[in-house]
């Protein structure tokens, strides 16, 4: 597992300044080339490669080639460069949500777009984020994904519980499967034999009858092929669908093509 950190911590007023644009760039300093772009560029880089706990100032500099003190002239620290960091990855791209057939299709295209991005900087899974500094990639992304999912007639407060349990649902699928394959998906040498060491005990159990249900289970039960992400996956968007029928939606609807208008959501929904 990544070491966890927090984020909200470092000097807000200047993380904020830096995540949205308005802190002039330095006089003096650097060659022109060493922008903030790419220092959060390189950072992503290692945390990508080695763990966030191999992000440091020194090592940025490093990768960029360039002195230690460079760095602070455009980042205080560690702490407001993971800001940087975390509204970079979560840009939403407009081809994951627009475009797509309904509101459905672009939950599903947004878990599915999700979970790449966990497995492509696994680092995400290390960040405890229950105190975010929003920029301008996250608040763009959460535009375009509320844009998407506004035609399914839920009053305002739906519409952002149905935003955050997709990325709970997710995140813990995520979770589960870096603590059971590394995040790959790939069994770790260490489970493996953890599982060759259990075999032996694990039948005599099933044969002692003590575990009928368990011993009734198909050979294919725990089979690695079946795919549980997506399985769990359309039955949190069967039960969406179902509510959003209740509210006048249906699963093609588009931005603008709910009859009751995407301006004047109803203010609660039948139970």
């Amino acid at each position: 597992m990544n070491s966890v950190e927090a984020s909200g911590n470092g000097d807000l007023t200047r993380t904020l300044d830096l995540l949205w644009g308005e802190t002039p760039r330095p006089s003096r300093g650097p060659k022109p080339g060493l922008i903030l772009d790419r220092i959060v560029d390189a950072a992503i880089a290692v945390a990508d490669a080695e763990g966030l706990a191999a992000v440091t100032m020194r090592r940025v500099a490093t990768e960029l080639g360039v002195g230690t003190m460079s760095l602070y002239r455009y980042v205080p620290g560690k702490a407001e460069l993971l800001h940087l960091m975390l509204d970079r990855v979560r840009r939403v791209d407009d081809h994951i949500v627009e475009g797509r057939d309904g509101w459905r299709a672009a939950l599903e295209a947004l878990a599915n777009e999700s979970l790449a991005l966990y497995r492509q900087h696994p680092w995400l899974v290390g960040v405890d984020q229950s105190r975010p500094v929003i920029g301008p990639g996250a608040l763009e992304g959460m535009e375009k994904i509320l844009r998407a999912v506004r035609p399914m007639g839920l009053p305002d407060r739906e519409l952002v519980s149905v935003v955050v349990m997709i990325a709970g649902y997710v995140l813990g699928a995520v979770q589960m499967q870096l603590y059971e394959n590394e995040i790959e998906g790939v069994p770790s040498e260490a489970g493996a034999e953890i599982g060759r060491a259990q075999l032996s005990v694990l039948n005599r159990a099933m044969a002692s009858g003590r575990y009928p249900t368990m011993a009734s289970l198909s050979d294919d039960a725990f089979s690695a092929d079946f795919d549980h992400f997506d399985f769990g996956l359309q039955r949190i968007l069967d039960g969406l669908e179902h509510l959003a029928r209740r509210a006048g939606a249906t699963p093609g609807a588009s931005y603008g093509s709910n009859p009751t208008g995407p301006t004047e959501p109803r203010q609660g929904t039948t139970r």
